[in-house]
């Protein structure tokens, strides 16, 4: 099953860090109906190691 990593499109910047940082390579950059890229998590991968969350810049701003 594949779901978002968040839950508005605001929240996310396309950066892909969360892609690249993930062990299992369970997150793909997806392009939505505008074409930005936005990520896709898939469950049966995901380990739940909150890697994708640690190392976004929009969850974790100064």
């Amino acid at each position: 099953m594949n779901v978002s990593l968040y839950e508005r499109k605001d929240e996310c910047c396309g950066c892909e860090a969360c892609s690249q940082i993930c062990p299992k390579g369970a997150i793909n950059m997806v392009a939505d109906e505008e074409g930005y890229l936005y990520p896709i998590i898939d469950n049966i991968k995901c380990v739940k190691c909150l890697k994708c969350l640690h190392v976004c810049p929009f969850k974790n701003t100064i």
